[in-house]
Parts: structure tokens; C-alpha cells; sequence
């Protein structure tokens, strides 16, 4: 994985109507009032609009619409749609305007445990500060800083986890007026897509990188043991892909997902930040590098990130809001 570590309608006409029965009252000299039709309610578009049908079955039908239960929670609603430009459609497609618009949403975490201390990122969510990340950035510890784009420092609290995905959400004290980010639609990327990743690699607070979705349903095996988290080689947690293993020993007990392969450079400290399409849309959490040296002063990214699709990230929000500690 790639945290880094150190120690320590219509009414009638009147004029259409029947004539007047002479033996009635004169009509008025205007036409009665007609009633007014109350405006329609705007529709919402997207998985929003299903919030009542779906609200208790989020967590089994999925992707399109388990985020949605946060309005049941009290909290403020997840920013997201797949078709939303969160960057002005003059600048669909430039990096710079992606970076400006998302940073905002991007986090660095740094999680103190009795192993020592580790740097990962995250997603802000909700205004309120709910945050996606990974679960081995945050897997044991004892105290969880978060630091925003603008400097601001929050303490956090984990709310769940979800080890066989590794997935953590955990939310800011006393964090209201945040900029959540928008999720999109993994199940619409496409291999040859360019994207931008976003995130503290080696505790650089804010860095962004761009490349391609390289390949898709690229299966990575993860340690689902907490205790696992310790100083690896080349820095970087380890993970299994293609029957090897690379950044140390899995251990005995892990989980293998389908991630998105892509060519954006992703170092130690990049886990749990953003994958983004060229819309501002988050499609993948980067969550595992690819390092051949055996050294940490030699590590670093050679082309081969992974990241957990977002619509898995969708599905499992509904079980992590539970308080799952699995």
C-alpha cells in the first residue's frame, strides 16, 4: 500500500361551458377565479431521488445508491453524480483546473499507533467532515490528525472500517463547511482515460500527479491484519498482484479486490487520496504501488498505482456509516 511510515394541468374554459339556466343568479361580470396549480417539485436527478424506496436496502442493491442514506443520518448529502463537470466546461480536460477544483476535498491523515506514526490521505465526503481513506492508513491507531488543503488540523475519529476492502471512514470534531468532493462512476472508465491522482506522497502535502487507467479489474491481495502495520521495504504496506508479492510480507490473513490500474505516479503516502477523472469526479481511492527496489531511499512509482473503483467505495458506505469494525 502506499502510506508512508516512520516511527515514532388543465382546467375547464368558462366561455366553454354550459349557457347559463336563466333562472339561476346573474353570473359576475368576470370570470371566477381559476385555481392556481402548484409549481412541480423539482425532480432530483440520480440515486438521490430513490433516498425513501432504498433507504433500508442501501447496503445490498449497491453502487448507485448506498451513499445515499447519509440524508437519513443527519449528515450533509455526499456530493455525487456521474454526470457532473466539477470543473467549468471550458476547462473539461485540464489538469490544473481538476487540481484546483478537488484539492480542496483532499486530506492528509497521520495515524499514530504503538508501531510508530504513518502518513496517508483521504476524501472528504460531507461537509461535516466525513472521510474516506483506507483502512491500513488508519489500522491501529491510537490518534488520528487530519490536516485540510488550507492548513486547518482536526482531530478524527474512526466511525468504521471495512478490512476485506480496504476501506476506513472516519469523521473531523467539530468540522462544518467543508468542500466534499463529487464521486463518480468507475463502471464508466475506460482503459486509455487520462486522470489526475491527489495526495500527501511522503507527507507532501497536496501533490498532484496525472496519467491513464492502464488496465481495469486488476486483482490485489491486502492484508486485512491491523497489526501488520509496520516499517516494510521500499516504505509502502504490502500487497500481492499477479501471484507475487511486493512492499513486505501480506501475512496470513487478507482479502484480494478488483482495482483500477493507472500510470499516475502514486507514492508512500498517496493512500486513501483521490483518483479523478478529467470531469473533477472521484472514480478510484488509491490505495497500492507497485515497488521493485528493496531499499526505501531506492522506492517510489514506476508506473504501476492501483486504485479501489469508487462505486465499490459507494456500496460499502452504507455498512461503514454502521460502525463496522470488520
Amino acid at each position: 500500500m502506499t502510506e508512508s511510515f516512520r516511527r515514532s394541468g388543465e382546467y375547464e374554459d368558462p366561455s366553454t361551458s354550459s349557457p347559463v339556466n336563466p333562472e339561476w343568479p346573474a353570473p359576475p361580470a368576470y370570470p371566477p377565479a381559476q385555481p392556481v396549480a402548484a409549481a412541480p417539485r423539482k425532480r432530483t436527478r440520480g440515486p438521490v431521488a430513490l433516498l425513501a424506496a432504498v433507504a433500508l436496502v442501501a447496503a445490498a442493491v449497491g453502487g448507485g445508491t448506498a451513499y445515499a442514506v447519509q440524508e437519513l443520518t443527519g449528515s450533509d448529502t455526499v456530493a455525487a453524480s456521474t454526470t457532473t463537470s466539477v470543473v467549468p466546461s471550458s476547462k473539461k480536460g485540464d489538469i490544473a483546473a481538476v487540481a484546483e477544483a478537488v484539492s480542496p476535498s483532499i486530506v492528509e491523515i497521520n495515524a499514530t499507533s504503538r508501531s510508530g506514526e504513518s502518513t496517508g490521505s483521504g476524501v472528504i465526503i460531507t461537509g461535516d467532515g466525513e472521510i474516506v481513506t483506507n483502512n491500513h492508513v488508519i489500522a491501529g491507531a491510537s490518534t488520528i490528525k487530519v490536516t485540510t488543503s488550507d492548513g486547518t488540523e482536526y482531530t478524527a475519529q474512526v466511525v468504521g472500517i471495512d478490512s476485506s476492502k480496504d476501506l476506513a471512514l472516519i469523521k473531523l470534531e467539530n468540522a462544518s463547511g467543508l468542500k466534499a468532493a463529487s464521486l463518480g462512476d468507475s463502471s464508466a472508465v475506460q482503459v486509455g482515460d487520462q486522470v489526475v491522482a491527489i495526495g500527501s506522497p511522503e507527507g507532501l502535502t497536496g501533490t498532484v500527479t496525472s496519467g491513464i487507467v492502464s488496465a481495469l479489474d486488476r486483482d490485489v491481495t491486502v492484508s486485512t491484519d491491523g497489526g501488520q502495520q509496520q516499517q516494510q521495504p521500499g516504505g509502502g504496506w504490502p500487497f500481492e498482484f499477479g501471484g507475487q508479492e511486493f512492499n513486505g510480507d501480506t501475512g496470513s490473513s487478507t482479502t484480494t479486490y478488483k482495482a483500477i490500474q493507472t500510470d499516475a505516479s502514486l507514492n508512500p503516502g498517496n493512500s486513501g487520496g483521490a483518483l479523478i477523472d478529467m470531469s473533477g469526479n472521484i472514480i478510484g481511492i488509491n490505495s497500492a504501488m507497485y515497488a521493485s527496489a528493496s531499499s526505501s531511499s531506492d522506492a517510489g512509482s514506476v508506473g504501476l498505482g492501483f486504485a479501489i473503483p469508487i462505486d465499490t467505495v459507494k456500496s460499502d458506505l452504507a455498512k461503514l456509516r454502521s460502525g463496522s469494525q470488520e
